[in-house]
């Protein structure tokens, strides 16, 4: 195996990041970002990973395939300085994917849409092309292959090429706990025997895991999501108002992501408009920033709340994030489904205290509720969610206490350093230094 990290002299170990989709369009679109974002782009887990890993001397190279480049592309990101490596997709992939049937079958057996049904299953494994993914691999020195999720047929296919180069192979879970083809049930029982680890910090996934595919506990790694507290501290208030806009005496909460239905956007405006009918007289706004598949129109149209503002579009300038923490009192969280969110975490580090849904990996980020920085409740209980945002508004002192609790949790637990050497000593090997 050729030195990790080998790579214009420079000689730190490297590990292959590969990101989820069929097609890197599959995530970017909804966002609204292109190939020609990308180097600026934040905001994604695998770009906080590329800074933790520098944090332990150790280079990121991102894989993703995509529709839209026609030949290998090579990009660095500004932030993080990991590298990117856009590859195009198989030809096989070109000729299958109009052929597919997207949708059910809804009883149909024509030989079209049966040949369509069978294109749907077969061709996310013809999507990554697995020549130039290990010419990627042996030229950037990697010394292990990630793969973003282990329920997807790209695992699949790493897993394999990771034993024919001689690299261990693993898996970070973002969400996916679902199969989309009906060939996963053969593939996915071998491929999880044959990766080296599966990084999983959710606590109710890795007992999926462990039930479904009889894991055993030394394989799964419980390795949060890290976020850089350096740069994720609470700026000036009063300015932070002011550069948004914002009513300086008004108790504000916000909320920031992608719009999207898992996301609960639904109940937050519902829990807001009990919390503001309870509260007559008082000056209270609620921020919405993020955008996605869901419409700001779609919100509003089903949920005319007031004291509601939307900045409707994926901010990718993260100090315009940070403000936006910063100008808040409260962050309200939502959501339905997760894997291992990030923008809680983001919001904790800039001091605020949150209120949180039962969402996959939110119970792990706040184990010991508020004196880790927030209060957890059911998904889809409006109430529950509207009276624990109405205590922390009613109560400066609690909030404080909260927001510094918050602060402690995400140094001790989701910085860059102890998060980087975790991954280090799973994916290389421990740190000398």
């Amino acid at each position: 195996m050729p030195a990790a990290g080998a790579r214009n002299g420079d000689e730190r170990p490297s590990v292959a990041v590969l990101p989820w989709g069929d097609l890197f369009a599959d995530w970017l679109d909804p966002l609204g970002v292109g190939i020609d974002d990308l180097p600026d782009f934040t905001g994604s887990w695998m770009f906080a990973w590329a800074d933790a890993l520098a944090a332990v001397n150790v280079r990121t190279v991102i894989v993703a395939v995509s529709g839209r480049v026609e030949r290998p592309v090579e990009l660095e990101h500004s932030v993080s300085g990991a590298t990117i490596h856009l590859l195009p997709t198989t030809w096989v992939h070109r000729r299958v994917e109009p052929r597919m049937l997207h949708g059910s079958l809804a009883g149909r057996r024509d030989p079209r849409s049966v040949g369509g049904a069978v294109l749907a299953h077969a061709a996310p494994y013809l999507a990554t092309p697995p020549l130039r993914l290990a010419a990627i691999v042996r030229r950037e020195g990697c010394a292990a292959i990630v793969c973003q999720e282990y329920e997807t047929p790209r695992f699949d296919l790493t897993v394999t090429l990771g034993a024919l180069l001689r690299r261990p192979s693993f898996a970070t879970f973002q969400g996916g706990d679902y199969q989309a083809s009906r060939l996963e049930r053969l593939t996915r029982p071998l491929a999880i025997r044959g990766v080296r680890a599966l990084i999983v910090p959710s606590s109710s996934e890795r007992a999926r895991v462990r039930d479904t595919y009889r894991v055993p506990e030394g394989k799964l790694a419980r390795i949060f999501n890290p976020i850089d507290a350096d740069f994720w501290q609470r700026q000036p208030r009063q300015e932070a108002r002011r550069a948004l806009d914002l009513p300086d005496h008004a108790d504000v909460v916000v909320w920031h992501g992608q719009l999207h239905p898992r996301k609960g956007l639904d109940v937050l405006l519902r829990a807001w408009a009990d919390v503001r009918a309870s509260r007559p007289g008082r000056d209270l706004l609620l921020v919405l920033m993020g955008a996605g598949e869901q419409s700001i129109a779609e919100l509003t149209a089903s949920h005319a709340v007031d004291g509601v503002r939307f900045v409707a579009e994926w901010v990718r300038d993260r100090e315009r994030i940070r403000t936006l923490l910063s100008a808040a009192d409260v962050y309200a969280f939502p959501s339905r489904h997760e894997g291992f969110p990030v923008a809680p975490i983001e919001a904790m580090a800039c001091g605020l205290p949150v209120v949180a849904t039962a969402a996959q990996g939110v119970p792990d980020i706040f184990e010991n509720g508020e004196t880790d920085g927030g209060f957890v409740v059911p998904i889809d209980d409006t109430a529950a969610f509207a009276q624990r945002l109405g205590g922390l508004l009613d109560d400066r002192e609690l909030r404080e206490t909260v927001g510094q609790a918050a602060r402690a949790r995400v140094q001790t637990a989701f910085a860059l350093e102890p998060v980087g050497r975790a991954l280090r000593a799973l994916l290389i090997g421990p740190t000398t230094s």
